[in-house]
């Protein structure tokens, strides 16, 4: 294990990402994103893995099986992780690598999947989940004269084309 945390710590340090040790062998790493603006991944390491796991986004209000459904289609083109969900309902990015498997190259590689998909699939997962709500808080603002620069990737929802 000591060699694992090793080869995780220098490797961290190497891509400049902000991170920190939540225990022993234990690391949350921060992956700043475009559309999910921070996504915290969390590394276990095992006896014998490395866990992966990262929270994307809380349980849906409106359209949960529509949700399921889409993710459960998306995990079937990922790389080393894969869409889960918790007795809540809140949806993560999982994944297990073997210890032996776990060189500087693929911890890039699966830091790189968990932010790509959890940032690529932010906004979509956000409108199956929480369209409604967009709706009235661009309703809201616009009657209030407030920004809308954080909701403008949403704006098809409300005024479609």
């Amino acid at each position: 294990m000591n060699e694992v945390a090793t080869l995780i710590e220098s490797t961290l340090d190497e891509r400049e990402l902000a991170w920190e040790r939540t225990g022993d062998g234990r690391y949350a790493v921060t992956l700043p994103g475009t559309h999910k603006l921070k996504t915290v991944c969390n590394l276990m390491v095992g006896d014998h893995a490395l866990a992966i796991e990262a929270f994307v986004m809380r349980q849906p209000d409106e359209r949960r099986e529509e949700l399921w459904a889409w993710l459960l289609q998306r995990n079937a083109r990922l790389y080393g992780v894969a869409f889960a969900i918790d007795k809540a309902g809140d949806v993560y990015l999982t994944g297990r690598v073997p210890l032996h498997a776990v060189t500087a190259d693929e911890l890039d590689r699966l830091l790189g999947s968990v932010l790509t998909y959890a940032d690529e699939s932010f906004d979509t997962m956000l409108e199956i989940g929480f369209g409604a709500a967009i709706r009235r808080e661009w309703a809201w603002r616009v009657k209030r004269g407030e920004p809308l620069d954080n909701l403008r990737a949403f704006e098809h929802l409300v005024n479609p084309s």
